[in-house]
């Protein structure tokens, strides 16, 4: 059994541990919410990786065997400096989707909607130039992230937000769209209201965990998926209200784990 942390700006990296107790229901997790600083894509580079790497050690500190940066922006600016300085325990980051987009694709033509920060960030360029027959369609999602950590990702101002949003996608004939943040895949409801299905959703949780569940198995971390570890949520803001977001937006039975809650205003 393993101790693993997961670290989001606010509630999107929710996302990301729904996955992991799906496929790892066994282990223990903390899940850190910096909501007090949500959003992360409006913010400077230097800020989101200081921050980023003061969060990591706080949570490696805590004896965690392995963190998921469940965060695009801070994978983005802070993965490679928070490797290299928790050089001990397997970190894992997520990106955008835009491969697996870019094979499912039948026209060619991906829609990417991701913070501003995401979109301008080096580590998502590159990886845009391993792809060169692709038409990529980059969106921000500027107000997004606000409204779910709201707890109105079905709301009809969301509503209205992320069709502005979109529309630049749909015009641009798109069948693919990259949910290029943890937040967004909580929109998968506003998306269908919107668009139908007519296009195909690309997040890459599943892929994520899977990274992590191979990373475990090379510790020779026990696996046994017929027990079920604890779950402390930690917020830099509201305990209780990231509690029972979690509860909310979740499709995991939470009640089949120990469950904890706690405010840390300080991560130092």
């Amino acid at each position: 059994m393993a101790l693993i942390g997961v670290f989001d700006s606010g509630v999107g990296g929710l996302s990301i541990l729904d996955e992991a107790l799906r496929q790892l229901p066994e282990h223990d997790y903390i899940y850190l919410a910096d909501s007090i600083n949500a959003p992360y894509g409006e913010k400077s580079s230097e800020w989101i990786a200081l921050r980023s790497m003061e969060l990591c050690q706080y949570l490696a500190a805590q004896g965690c065997d392995a963190i998921m940066v469940a965060c695009n922006t801070a994978t983005a600016e802070a993965i490679a400096a928070i490797r290299n300085e928790l050089s001990h325990i397997p970190i894992i980051g997520v990106e955008p989707g835009i491969k697996p987009a870019a094979m499912q694709s039948s026209n060619g033509i991906v829609g990417v909607l991701a913070t501003e920060a995401t979109l301008k960030s080096g580590k998502f360029s590159a990886l845009l130039a391993t792809l060169p027959d692709c038409q990529f369609v980059k969106q921000a999602g500027a107000g997004l992230v606000p409204l779910i950590e709201a707890g109105q990702a079905d709301g009809e101002q969301t509503l209205e937000l992320l069709a502005e949003h979109l529309e630049p996608i749909q015009e641009a004939g798109a069948d693919t769209l990259v949910l290029g943040c943890t937040h967004y895949p909580f929109l998968r409801k506003a998306i269908r209201k919107l668009l139908g299905d007519s296009i195909n959703l690309v997040d890459t949780s599943e892929a994520v965990v899977r990274q992590l569940k191979r990373k475990l198995e090379a510790q020779g971390k026990r696996l046994d998926n017929d027990e079920h570890g604890s779950v402390t949520f930690i917020s830099s803001k509201d305990a209780q209200t990231l509690h029972q977001m979690a509860f909310e937006l979740m499709q995991s039975d939470l009640d089949e784990h120990s469950i904890k809650s706690q405010l840390v205003s300080s991560f130092t």
